[in-house]
Formats: C-alpha cells, structure tokens, sequence
C-alpha cells in the first residue's frame, strides 16, 4: 500500500505519451477519447493524494512527483491545443502558463539545495483545478446544446492564468524571504510534518 499513492502518480506520466498522439488527430472520436483519458488521469492526483494521507505514507518522492505529473499533464494537453489548426488555445498563454511553472520549480529546486521548504498556497490547487476544467472543455471543443465547450473552457484558461501569474509572484516573495532575505512571519514556524501541499 505504500508504493500505491506514487504508482498512481507515475500512471500520470505514462497516460501522457498517450494523450499526444490522440490529440495529435483533433476528430471528434480522438477528441472524446482524450478528453476521457485526461478527466481519469487528473482523477488519480485525488486518490493518490487521499491514499497517502490515509495510511501516512506521504514520502519526499512524493512531494516532488506529484506537482511535476501534474504539470507534465497539463503542460503536454495544453501544448498539443495550441498546435491545432483551429479550435485551439493562444499559444501565448500556454508560453506564460509554462514559463511560470518553469520559474516555480526552478525556485523550488533551489529552495531544496539551500534547505528551504516553500509551502504552496491554496492559490495553486486552484489553479491546477482551473486548468484541468479549462484543458477538458477545449479537448471536447464542439458546442453540445446550449454549452460552448470551446468558450468555457477558454473562460477558465482565462482564470488559471490569472491565478498562475498571482501564486507565482506570491511563490517568488516568499522564496526571497526565506531563502534569500529574513523570514516574513518570524512567528510562523513553516508547515508542520505531513501537511505540506502537493500542488504549486
């Protein structure tokens, strides 16, 4: 059961290789399929994070492979949409969307080597939350009824970038002021054994 909460995780990344090549064919049956494939893999970032919690078994691998499958997910659907002829996404807000968690990891990464644990904020499982409502309406694309699939979904693309943007400046200020600067609540001893986030 230990080993359970990161093979889920891993199911993640190995979904991804999968979802690119149907989206690589934007016709409908392809579109369904991966809009369905996307919804399940999203899925498994619930359980293996309530597995986890559940029988203690939150490990550091961990902590670092779930955010990163996420954004591989994520990253990888949101590049393919870009790439599609018509129906797509701005490609400009997929670089932005990519250059933040690209800067988010990166200051992660140094936070580790300096022996800084960054505490994310609620601000990035919202955001993560956004994005996989926002990639699963515009895999689906075409209007069904009285939904706009394709202008949902931009309208929540929309809201994660704002969201993207706003954590990561958060993100960065207290990066400085732990990492680099004085602490910005002396009085806040930092997350406590368990109750680190699994999302950025």
């Amino acid at each position: 059961m230990r080993d359970v909460p990161n093979l889920l995780t891993l199911c993640r990344v190995a979904v991804i290789p999968l979802l690119v090549v149907l989206l690589s064919f934007p016709r409908p049956a392809t579109r369904a399929l991966a809009a369905l494939l996307f919804v399940l893999a999203s899925t498994t970032d619930y359980f293996d994070g309530y597995l986890a919690r559940r029988y203690n078994v939150i490990s550091p691998m961990g902590k670092i492979l779930d955010p990163m499958a996420d954004k591989l997910l994520v990253m990888a659907a949101l590049v393919m949409l870009a790439a599609w002829p018509e129906g797509g996404v701005p490609a400009w807000m997929v670089v932005v969307i990519l250059a933040r968690e690209m800067l988010v990891t990166s200051l992660r990464g140094i936070g580790v080597t300096r022996g800084v644990l960054i505490q994310a904020e609620e601000l990035g499982k919202y955001k993560t939350t956004l994005q996989i409502f926002a990639v699963t309406a515009l895999i689906i694309r075409d209007p069904y009824g009285p939904i706009d699939f394709h202008l949902g979904g931009l309208y929540f693309l929309w809201a994660s970038l704002v969201l993207s943007v706003w954590s990561a400046v958060s993100y960065f200020r207290k990066f400085w002021a732990q990492a680099v600067g004085e602490p910005a609540d002396r009085g806040d001893p930092g997350p406590r054994a368990g109750e680190e986030s699994r999302h950025g």
